[in-house]
């Protein structure tokens, strides 16, 4: 018997694709979801999904390749931002018309943070868009967010994984999907081994390669900033999974999967239909387990 999902979507770049998969999954096997809650991408994909838009979101991902990524860029030369963002989210809107979240078929809503007072910002109302676009804003990257005297920024930074901001029907079962997770020794064992690969190369163009380039060169200031707040968002998520305990947590991890690898849509949402089914079964299995023990 299918039951109603109150269905919460982490933050997680390119890899929040895998929650199209999830979801997916959780309707193929006959559950219902009544709301949704986001962050960041979970933001961008639940927000779609409440539109009723996400099969028409995902066929336009599969046009996406690294020459239309790089024309949906629209660099800024400011001092707190790379990319204003208008053009992706104008890119949205002609295939999702922007609505007032209030209008949604079900209950949805975003979450952003605050720079100026460092607080959570819940958008429940509003240009579905505009939330949309709050929730986004990756720090220096994307262009902020300016409304009613704050200074919006990507919701990751408070609360990557808002399990406690979802609206809840009695009797209905809370799913959270975690994209936002790497296995970093697993990761950094995978760079190394590229790495021994790569310096076992003899070619005339590796040796040039290597007297130019200094050793260590991908420990610098961005893989250092990216991967210190990845591993900050991550244990923030975890620590709502312990505060809220969801009935059911699709935790995946991609260590092959890179923030923009926006490019490999159709993988990235078979890796999460994946984790989703096996999450669905191991809880059916544990259950299963439980009611026998009970009956002893």
């Amino acid at each position: 018997m299918g039951k109603d999902i109150a269905l919460v979507l982490s933050s997680g770049s390119a890899r929040g694709l895998a929650h199209i998969g999830v979801i997916e999954e959780l309707e193929a096997q006959g559950h219902h979801i009544t709301s949704v809650a986001g962050c960041s991408m979970g933001a961008l994909v639940g927000g779609i999904y409440a539109a009723g838009k996400l099969q028409d979101y995902r066929e336009w991902m599969k046009t996406i390749d690294r020459g239309r990524m790089r024309d949906l860029i629209d660099l800024s030369f400011s001092i707190n931002h790379l990319v204003k963002g208008e053009r992706i989210i104008e890119a949205l809107m002609e295939i999702v018309p922007d609505v007032p979240i209030e209008k949604l078929p079900i209950p949805y809503c975003a979450v952003a943070t605050d720079w100026a007072s460092g607080r959570e910002v819940v958008f429940r109302e509003g240009s579905l868009f505009q939330a949309i676009r709050a929730s986004i804003s990756l720090p220096s990257f994307f262009s902020p967010v300016r409304r009613d005297g704050m200074i919006l920024i990507d919701g990751g930074v408070t609360n990557p994984l808002p399990l406690n901001r979802v609206v809840r029907r009695e009797g209905d079962m809370l799913v959270g999907v975690d994209v936002s997770g790497q296995d970093y020794e697993v990761k950094t064992k995978i760079q190394q081994e590229a790495e021994e690969r790569r310096k076992k190369q003899k070619s005339l163009s590796q040796i040039i390669i290597d007297k130019l380039t200094p050793e260590h060169a991908d420990f610098n200031y961005f893989t250092l900033l990216s991967r210190s707040s990845s591993i900050m968002i991550r244990q923030n998520s975890l620590l709502m999974t312990k505060l809220m305990r969801p009935d059911l947590l699709v935790d995946i991890q991609m260590n092959n999967i890179d923030s923009f690898d926006y490019d490999k849509s159709e993988r990235i949402i078979a890796i999460g239909r994946n984790k989703a089914r096996q999450a669905l079964v191991a809880k059916a299995r544990k259950e299963k387990q439980e009611a026998k023990h009970t009956k002893r």
